[in-house]
């Protein structure tokens, strides 16, 4: 990695934002030409939070979709994660979940999985691996004030750096992937383009997290993920969920969150009262006697936000990536292998069409809006019927497509093949389109061949360590 820009010009890529996204992104741009990573916070050397990343205190699912992506983009990464205490866990044998359609089984065969880490080891991790890239410098500390060019053609950024100096980054290609906070809205006003179409839908979800000392010696007794879903937006009263997941450090991380009404707070004291006081305790029955490492962090930045950039008129040489584009309700957990399969596009764009593409941007853009689209489904399917969650209610498609997601749900609680189907896309392996095969959609209409479990799917040895800790 180099320390500072040698050049910049036809054959290099800006990317703004250092997070995940971005450096993903840099990881797919490195093959054809140099790349500058533009990144305001400083950078951490090592696995420590940075200022500009507020949801990291909170539990990050990365599926197993999304670490293969990260594996093609940079070989070996997912490896050397879990040999710093990462977590992989089979999916369904390992996961205790709750939905508003009932607990699903624990099908014995594993079909899926998922990497659970804090989010700091994961970004070190990425960061590190696109840092040893000899096409790749990082400019923290460093801050994009706009772009460069017009409507018609994006040539570079303008950027201030530490020393309060601006100057312009001239690039043959610019990659947003500043997250939440992306002005890209802005400038395009500013180009005087028209405004692109948004969906926004906000159901007033807080997250409230913590980190427990995990106790000793029941990871061989318990499974690894327990998520429990308390809510339905059809139903009177607030959605509320908690999920527990192992973090590296023999540690448990675990988010509490809840919409308008239900909502968790920072009081330390109330932590475990709001997850006992869901449809089941188990999540307060297992952190009720465990050491808490950490003070409550509270975050309500969690608005679903969707950015239909590749139906927009945007200019030659700008492409939009990450929570930039689309940022999810954090309990799916999608924003991580949305990024990470939105760069392997990217990557796979430009080797097919070729960097003097002059659609390039254009056709990356609508390549992203595949894995975009999955996920937004997904994440928005529940929270669209909150009160207030839009401004006009949710569409007739979006009731159609609810309506359906929630049958298969349903389904698949006592539906081994449907479970698969619905873990296939739930986890950004196969596309939504896995969901409409004539199979699928017959399952859905003769619904679940088992009877709903009236209780969490837990053996002998782990209901016994459960009943360990109430001790």
């Amino acid at each position: 990695m180099s320390s500072s820009p040698s050049s910049s010009g036809p054959r290099t890529s800006v990317v703004i934002g250092g997070s995940l996204a971005g450096m993903l992104a840099a990881a797919a741009l490195a093959e054809s030409g140099e790349v500058l990573v533009v990144e305001r916070d400083a950078l951490p050397d090592g696995p420590r939070p940075r200022k500009g990343l507020p949801q990291a205190h909170h539990a990050h699912l990365l599926w197993s979709g999304g670490a293969a992506a990260i594996d093609a983009l940079l070989p070996g990464t997912i490896g050397r994660l879990m040999a710093d205490g990462a977590h992989r866990v089979a999916l369904p044998t390992n996961m205790v979940g709750l939905s508003p359609e009932g607990w699903f089984r624990r099908w014995a065969q594993a079909s899926h999985y998922v990497v659970l880490a804090s989010r700091d080891l994961l970004d070190w991790h990425v960061r590190r691996a696109v840092g040893a890239l000899e096409r790749v410098t990082f400019l923290d500390r460093t801050e994009v004030l706009g772009l460069e060019g017009d409507a018609r053609r994006v040539t570079g950024v303008r950027v201030r750096g530490e020393d309060g100096g601006e100057r312009v980054l001239g690039a043959g290609l610019v990659v947003d992937a500043s997250g939440r906070s992306s002005r890209t809205p802005v400038w395009l006003r500013e180009f005087g383009l028209p405004e692109t179409a948004v969906r926004t839908v906000d159901p007033g979800l807080v997250y409230a997290s913590r980190i427990f000392r995990a106790p000793k010696d029941l990871g061989s007794a318990f499974p690894v993920i327990v998520n429990v879903q308390a809510g339905d937006p059809r139903e009177p009263g607030p959605g509320r969920s908690a999920t527990l997941v192992p973090i590296e450090g023999d540690r448990w991380l675990v988010t509490l969150s809840g919409t308008r009404g239900g909502e968790p707070s920072r009081d330390p004291g109330g932590f475990e009262g709001f997850a006992r006081a869901l449809r089941h305790p188990v999540v307060s029955e297992l952190i009720a006697q465990t050491e808490p490492l950490t003070d409550v962090a509270l975050t309500r930045t969690t608005v679903n936000r969707r950015h239909h950039y590749e139906k927009a008129a945007m200019p030659e040489r700008f492409l939009v990536l990450g929570d930039a584009v689309a940022a999810y309700n954090p309990v799916y957990g999608h924003g991580m292998s949305v990024a990470a399969q939105s760069a392997l596009a990217l990557r796979a764009t430009v080797a097919r069409y070729g960097w003097s593409d002059g659609r390039l941007a254009a056709r990356a853009q609508k390549a992203v809006a595949d894995p975009v689209g999955a996920a937004w489904a997904l994440s928005t399917g529940n929270d669209v019927f909150y009160p207030g969650a839009t401004d006009g209610g949710p569409t007739l498609a979006e009731r159609i497509g609810a309506a359906y997601i929630r049958r298969l749900l349903r389904t698949s609680t006592g539906n081994g093949r449907v479970a698969r189907a619905v873990t296939d896309v739930m986890t950004l392996e196969r596309p939504a389109a896995r969901l409409f095969t004539p199979p699928v959609l017959l399952a859905a209409v003769l619904g679940p061949r088992r009877a709903q479990l009236t209780g969490p799917p837990l053996a002998a040895t782990e209901l016994a360590a459960v009943a360990a800790l109430r001790a």
